[in-house]
């Protein structure tokens, strides 16, 4: 009787070992469902942002190659499903001038195809374009899975969600982004007059620009201006762009930017600037020197060509970051052009973009980028992008104090290679005296921006001066000619540039 108890305890036992055991094993399968589904859920663009912030906040640089591929499927959910890959045999294959990548291409899109709806699209479902120049696709993905795939895939540069717009989800950043039409009277003390009649803004004299101008006016140099385009509605940036001292060379216009939520949409809005903000910049480098009365820029004898690549002055969103890489191709491509004006950029990078520098900077341009200016939404950042890359030249705006100080709204850090004095000191309503958007009327214009535009003036006179003269030569003697020079400040790069020793 013992013996048969002792069996049945010990087969009771083991009973409830299995028991047990299969409790635990419908636990952990349980579980795994539910982080399988967590990952199948996005995040949302509050945490999106959080991430992007939480990295820029630290001052580092914030690129999407660096997330997991939840964070990056998450974002494409939420921009219209779009993504950008750039391919290529390593990291600097991003030319297709001089790339064999056809083949990454081709597979790269036989796995998307693959992949998306189960194998049952076609590839003209989720491919959206093809770059021209550049070893770029972009398709419309919906599964996580692809994401994951495409992470693991030799030939991949990057992966962007092009389509999201961290803009649209701050709610503190709900502004113009740097556009406005507004114009204001100049006060007496920040021009003078010279002949035919222009007003010199007084940030030119911070710079020797005026005297500069007896060795070198621009003429000869194309400026390339990429922003949000040039007005219709100001004269002497249109038809009497030839007029008083300023004669025999001319201002083109074009548009690169589609203002369509359809990924598949080609049609530009044309090359007219509709927020203000890339007048001011094209004025500042270019506008004309002549009897009306009005800010004369820096190269006033500089040919022109402007690009309405963007919005405004913030890159989000995929068809502004196209636009501006178009633009930047089509100037790459020009003999013309010599000097290519900014005053745009991100928080983080964009590999679309980076990749267009590149091109261009390799054709011989002279690329000038903001460092960056403050707003609500990014007074935590440091140099902004593209300015800190290697192939650009940052610029910042400081003010007119005794001691390097920088504007009040103006980004500062070790990638900034030039500044500009832009602001009187402890008058941040007092900066630059610019066109305004209309007819006869002026305006007031501070930040990286114009320290940006104002600097590419000064590159055209330097280039002018020695036509023959390479991009690296022109960089080094504006180098020369900083305050720092032979140095290198941590914070302000090379310092303000002196225009008339530059051109001499």
């Amino acid at each position: 009787m013992k013996n048969f108890n002792l069996k049945l305890a010990l087969l009771m036992a083991a009973f409830g070992v299995i028991s047990c055991s299969e409790d635990v094993n419908t636990q952990i399968v349980e579980e795994e469902s539910n982080v399988v589904s967590l990952q199948r859920t996005p995040l949302t663009p509050t945490q999106i942002n959080a991430k992007i912030n939480e990295t820029v906040s630290s001052r580092e640089r914030f690129e999407w190659t660096k997330m997991d591929a939840h964070t990056i499927w998450s974002a494409t959910t939420h921009g219209d499903q779009i993504l950008t890959i750039g391919y290529g045999n390593d990291e600097n294959d991003f030319n297709k001038e001089n790339s064999n990548a056809d083949g990454i291409k081709n597979r790269l899109i036989q796995r998307i195809a693959a992949l998306e709806g189960d194998g049952q699209k076609k590839t003209s479902d989720f491919l959206i374009d093809e770059d021209n120049k550049l070893n770029i696709i972009d398709v419309k993905v919906e599964d996580l899975e692809t994401v994951t795939d495409l992470l693991s895939q030799k030939g991949i540069r990057y992966i962007e969600p092009t389509g999201y717009r961290y803009l649209d989800h701050e709610v503190t950043a709900k502004s113009g982004a740097g556009c406005g039409y507004d114009t204001e009277t100049l006060n007496s003390a920040d021009y003078t007059t010279v002949a035919p009649g222009a007003k010199v803004p007084w940030t030119f004299y911070e710079h020797n620009i005026p005297p500069a101008w007896n060795y070198s006016t621009g003429a000869g140099v194309g400026i390339g201006v990429i922003d949000t385009g040039l007005t219709p509605n100001n004269s002497l940036m249109n038809g009497s762009f030839n007029d008083g001292y300023s004669s025999g060379r001319y201002v083109q216009k074009y548009g690169t930017y589609v203002d369509s939520w359809w990924p598949w949409s080609s049609n530009t809005d044309g090359p007219n600037d509709r927020c203000g903000h890339g007048t001011s910049m094209t004025a500042v480098a270019t506008a004309p020197r002549n009897n009306n009365g009005m800010p004369v820029g820096v190269a006033y004898n500089a040919n022109l060509i402007s690009y309405r690549g963007t919005k405004n002055v913030l890159l989000d969103g995929y068809h502004e970051q196209k636009g501006v890489a178009n633009a930047l191709k089509a100037l790459g491509n020009r003999s013309d052009v010599k000097v290519i004006s900014m005053s745009i950029g991100h928080i983080f990078s964009v590999g679309r973009i980076k990749d267009a520098v590149r091109y261009a900077n390799n054709r011989g341009k002279l690329i000038f980028a903001a460092g960056g200016t403050s707003t609500s939404f990014t007074n935590f950042v440091g140099v902004i992008f593209p300015a800190w890359m290697d192939e650009t030249v940052a610029v910042t705006g400081v003010t007119d104090a005794n001691y390097y100080e920088e504007c009040d709204i103006c980004h500062k850090g070790n990638e900034i290679d030039f500044t500009i004095v832009m602001q009187r000191d402890g008058n941040g309503s007092r900066t630059t005296p610019v066109l305004s958007y209309y007819n006869n009327q002026t305006d007031y214009v501070g930040g990286s921006s114009v320290a940006t535009a104002t600097t590419a003036g000064i590159a055209a006179l330097v280039w002018s001066r020695h036509p023959g003269w390479s991009k690296t030569q022109v960089l080094n003697r504006l180098k020369q000619s900083g305050d720092f020079y032979p140095n290198k400040n941590s914070q302000y790069g090379y310092g303000n540039i002196d225009a008339l020793q530059a051109v001499q």
